[in-house]
């Protein structure tokens, strides 16, 4: 029969086991670490909240802050289903639904910053629930022309214009009489 004694260490041993677990499944750049702890320390304090356009502007998913506020104000932001003004505050926890160039983002909020950080502290900030891209296969490459080879005629530019799919091929020409 263990004694208590025995029973406390294999409890802390455990404890520390999984302490251990835990750090080696999120081991952390000690730089990455570092960026992180002045992000948090430039964020709101605790129950703060950030601006909408500010904070998708700092965790770089919009590559300008004015970028972000034009995509609230045009409908492309949704916090928790509701379309949002630039202003609007958020909070951790809320999902944040971005369509920008011609993709759609979900993300969740994870820490709250006011300042726009490096892209590995970035992905700390949010988890990250939007589908993958499209294989760059999928996406119809548009044409291209060689290099000098001057302005395209009109064949050339109705060629362009099937392989992107704006004009149905073969229409009868028009008779000239």
């Amino acid at each position: 029969m263990a004694s208590e004694g025995d029973e406390e260490k294999a409890g802390q041993g455990a404890a520390e086991a999984g302490a251990a677990e835990a750090g080696a499944a999120e081991a952390v750049d000690p730089k990455v670490a570092a960026a992180i702890a002045a992000a948090e320390a430039a964020g709101p304090a605790d129950g703060g909240s950030v601006r909408a356009d500010s904070w998708i502007w700092a965790v770089r998913l919009v590559k300008t802050r004015s970028l972000g506020a034009t995509a609230c104000k045009g409908g492309h932001v949704r916090v928790n289903g509701q379309n949002v003004k630039p202003s609007h505050t958020l909070r951790v926890g809320d999902e944040v639904r971005l369509r920008h160039e011609g993709r759609e983002r979900i993300v969740i909020v994870k820490r709250l910053i006011r300042k726009r950080v490096g892209a590995p502290v970035a992905v700390q900030c949010y988890v990250d629930n939007s589908p993958p891209p499209p294989p760059r296969e999928a996406v119809a490459p548009i044409g291209i022309r060689d290099r000098g080879t001057g302005r395209p005629t009109k064949r050339d530019r109705r060629e362009l214009e099937r392989l992107r799919g704006l004009v149905e091929g073969g229409r009868p020409k028009p008779d000239g009489r």
